[in-house]
């Protein structure tokens, strides 16, 4: 009988995440803008208090708008920090402004995240066929040659193992366990 990956238990928000979200291959910006600041902001935490204050990062970080993050100054940072909605961590703040801002540069040298990212993985996701959740890998040479790229392109808080988890949850791994419905309704 299949059953989804166990990580997610019965919290059904964590299950909504799963069924829904987790591994589904994405291509648009704010989305993939999102994931990073919020991938950033998992570090050290579980993902489902990540995913408990989502709502609050949209609103606290303007629904991820990167043109109004870049320009955050040190008011945003203080409103930020005074926030008991998000994760108050100032290294975590400064690295979502920053990162805002090395998009932007992206953005203006014609580059999009979208491209950057996905050539990573050569545009499509790779199928992983894990059995058990041992299996899985907490990162990839993939994932440390994306993260040597972000850093060298000034983003932070994006080290290997936070990028690894950044591409699972973005669909450029289907790390669902092969006894997953999901690994098989996405390619599996």
């Amino acid at each position: 009988m299949s059953k989804r990956c166990p990580w997610c238990g019965d919290d059904p928000l964590y299950v909504a995440y799963h069924d829904t979200e987790w591994g589904v291959p994405c291509h648009d910006e704010r989305t993939l803008f999102e994931f990073l600041v919020l991938e950033g902001a998992q570090a050290g935490l579980s993902w489902i208090t990540i995913l408990r204050k989502r709502e609050n990062y949209r609103r606290a970080f303007d629904n991820f708008d990167v043109n109004r993050i870049a320009r955050y100054d040190e008011r945003d940072v203080a409103r930020l920090l005074g926030d008991a909605g998000i994760v108050r961590n100032r290294l975590k703040i400064a690295a979502s402004i920053g990162n805002a801002r090395a998009t932007l540069e992206l953005y203006e040298a014609g580059e999009s995240l979208d491209r950057l990212l996905w050539q990573f993985v050569d545009g499509r996701p790779r199928i992983n066929h894990w059995r058990k959740p041992a299996d899985v890998p907490a990162t990839t040479a993939e994932a440390g040659a994306l993260s040597k790229e972000l850093k060298r392109r000034g983003f932070r808080f994006i080290g290997p193992t936070i990028i690894y988890a950044y591409m699972q949850a973005t669909g450029m791994v289907n790390d669902h366990l092969v006894s997953c419905p999901r690994h098989k309704e996405l390619g599996g």
